[in-house]
């Protein structure tokens, strides 16, 4: 059984802060909201958890191994080199979309987004040491089928991104309703999901799905581990056997 943990990273009153005294230059707030998940990424991923910037103003990571004072460290170097702050709620499930909803819950009712009086929300609860197994966090890699061939190297860039999102859109939706997964899109044609424990049926009708909706091929791999970082380097290398023997779905 899964036991995933979950932090959910909001920024506080950011979007009167975007247009405060005036609006702000679109091309400074792109930069600060990437730079921003850049640094998260990196505090997150040094301590073997993974981020997604979903909204950028409100990012979801697997924090699996990250104490309390993790997390309270992170909102104080937040806090010490950007103009906006952060709230943060914490929480674990047996299910990722359990955790992220009693995590969401948790900055919630300590006060909206646009709340000028909420700052740097720490609130929740972690997988203690003692508990942790290695069969804590399921990590999927999915990937599109010869996405070079396919879309790359015969469309022009932006019907390629078409074509890709709407595979991540199918599967995003499909992996939360189905299976109580979060799926993320990072990047090529590349999707993550965190999953809770799901057997190779699962993962072989969900790429049925996205082929039979929106007819794009993908293939995943999937693996088990203490923290986001063992499970999915263990997914990755299920994904390259995928693309080495063209099967669809192999599990670590």
């Amino acid at each position: 059984m899964t036991n995933t943990q979950v932090t959910l990273v909001q920024i506080d009153n950011y979007g009167p802060w975007t247009v405060t005294p005036q609006p702000r230059r679109e091309a400074d707030l792109q930069t600060l909201q990437s730079r921003l998940y850049a640094d998260i990424s990196q505090f997150v991923g040094n301590r073997d958890g993974y981020t997604f910037f979903t909204r950028f103003d409100n990012i979801i990571a697997v924090t699996n191994g990250l104490d309390m004072a993790d997390h309270a460290l992170l909102q104080e170097s937040v806090g010490n080199r950007y103009p906006v702050t952060l709230s943060l709620g914490v929480a674990t499930g047996t299910t990722p979309v359990q955790a992220l909803s009693d995590a969401t819950a948790l900055v919630q009712d300590a006060g909206s987004a646009q709340d000028k009086h909420r700052r740097e929300v720490l609130d929740g609860r972690v997988v203690e040491a003692p508990h942790r197994t290695d069969e804590d966090v399921t990590i999927a890699h999915f990937d599109v089928v010869n996405a070079t061939g396919t879309y790359t190297d015969e469309l022009n860039a932006f019907d390629t991104f078409i074509e890709i999102e709407q595979g991540y859109a199918a599967l995003m939706k499909y992996m939360r309703q189905a299976h109580d997964s979060l799926s993320f899109f990072v990047g090529g044609d590349n999707v993550i999901a965190v999953c809770p424990d799901l057997g190779r049926a699962a993962y072989e009708d969900a790429i049925a799905h996205v082929e039979e909706t929106v007819d794009v091929k993908l293939q995943v791999g999937a693996g088990h581990g203490e923290t986001a970082h063992v499970a999915g380097m263990a997914a990755k290398h299920a994904l390259e056997t995928c693309r080495a023997d063209g099967s669809r779905v192999e599990l670590a």
